[in-house]
This record gives C-alpha cells, structure tokens and sequence, in this order.
C-alpha cells in the first residue's frame, strides 16, 4: 500500500510509504489519502491524526511527476471538483493534524505540511516550493496557504524562485512547531497527538473550524459565530464534566458528547 493508516488510542497514524520514491505522491498515492482524510473526518473513534512519511529520508518529495507525465489524466474530470478530495484540497477535517517531517518536505509534501496544525521536523528536514522550475505551480493550496503562514516576502521567495529553506529557518519562520533530532520526530509528534486526544474533541474541534473560517469573515461576522458555538458547546456533556472536574480537583473524562 502507497498509504498506511492505523488507529490506536484514538490517534489515527497515515504513513504515506514510498521511501524508494522518497515518498513522491502519484495518483494512486493520492486516491489512498483521499481515502484516509474521509475516514479521519469520519470515524467517531478518531480524535486526532498525524502523518508522516515511511522511511528517514523524506515526509513527502512531493507530486511524482515521472508517473503524471506519462499519464496525464483525462481533462474532463476537472470538472469533478468535489471527486478525490484532499486535507490539502479543501477537505474539511475539523479533527487535529499533527505532521512529524522527517526530511524532504517538497512540492505536494509541503503544501499537504501547510493544511495541518502542529509540525514538528527533524533538524535535517527541508522545506520548498519547486514547481515554478518545473514549469508548473504549487497547487492544493500551495500559492493561497503559504501567504497566510509566512512573511510576504519569505513566502513570494519560495514561491517565484522556488528555492528550499532549511529546518531552522522554516522554526523562525513560525512554519513549524518544533525542531528536533531526527530519532526523536515521531516521539514528539506522537506526544502532540497524545495531548490533543486528551481533550473535548468537540471544543478542540470547533476552536479549528473557527480559526479556520476567521480567515473569510469580517470581525462581526466571525465574533457572532463564535458566541454560536459557545453557546453549542455550553450544553455538551463534556462541558459539564470539565466544570465538574475542575470543581472537584480530578481528571475529567471527556466523550465528545
């Protein structure tokens, strides 16, 4: 399988794995995550999800564009906008993202980095944009996310020159969460993924879609939405038992109910 995905602790694991291709993405690479996002989105048991690439040489090089050249697809179903939906293509996976980048992070790699939450990366990792040398441009949300998380100019350098920055630059940059030694990517992920799982999963999940949709809402707009959903929130379960535990100095225990 190009895409692993496994499911422990409410933690659900995608593993793209073709670390002979540096796990470049080819069409059927991107069927099989658009198959995980759904069941990430899906599943009631899944409260957060965290991808990686399969090997320590690469999170993903990107599109593999040896197998779309030689194949290039069929031009009517680019009319098919909602067919084969991407986290990076506008999926709407409210859940957490965690992304642990154990190398190249390139091309499709990086503009599925910039549709996740928490990012952490190995010292080693390497982060661009290289589709203007190709003759193409990043697509899935590569020239509209990546002017929301950088500096301008930083992000219009990656973008028109396509040249790639390193670990420490994208940390100072804000891209990425943490910069850590190489054997210890997936721990620290691992342990982001932990933390969220431990939370209300409706409140994690409404404080990201409100985060999300501020971007498209005037100040108003997004304020009175937020009060929405505060008041949605105030009739779960799981605010009940926050308060409570909180009364009653204990661990809460939260359902998502």
């Amino acid at each position: 399988m190009s895409v692993d995905l496994s499911v422990e602790d409410a933690i659900a694991t995608i593993t793209i794995n073709r670390p002979e291709r540096h796990n470049a993405m080819d069409a059927a690479t991107y069927e099989a995550l658009s198959e995980a996002w759904q069941r990430v989105r899906d599943d009631g048991d899944i409260k957060v999800a965290l991808v990686t690439g399969a090997g320590d040489r690469a999170f993903s090089a990107g599109a593999d564009l040896k197998s779309f050249i030689s194949s290039p697809g069929d031009l009517s179903r680019f009319w098919e906008t909602q067919r084969g939906q991407l986290l990076n293509r506008g999926l709407e996976v409210w859940k957490p993202v965690v992304a642990a980048v154990n190398g190249y992070c390139l091309g499709g790699g990086m503009t599925l980095l910039l549709a996740t939450d928490l990012r952490v990366a190995a010292r080693g990792a390497t982060f661009g944009l290289s589709e203007v040398k190709r003759g193409l441009l990043p697509a899935n949300g590569g020239t509209q996310r990546v002017l929301e998380q950088l500096p301008h100019p930083v992000a219009m350098e990656m973008l028109l020159l396509g040249e790639p920055i390193d670990a420490e630059t994208a940390l100072r940059w804000g891209l990425v969460n943490r910069v850590v030694d190489a054997p210890d990517v997936l721990p620290t992920a691992r342990e982001y993924a932990r933390r969220l799982a431990a939370l209300p999963p409706l409140a994690v999940q409404a404080c990201k879609e409100l985060a999300a949709r501020a971007r498209d809402m005037d100040r108003t707009s997004g304020l009175r939405l937020e009060q929405t959903m505060l008041r949605m929130l105030q009739f779960t379960e799981d605010a009940q038992e926050g308060t409570a535990a909180f009364a009653e100095r204990r661990s809460p225990a939260f359902h998502g109910r």
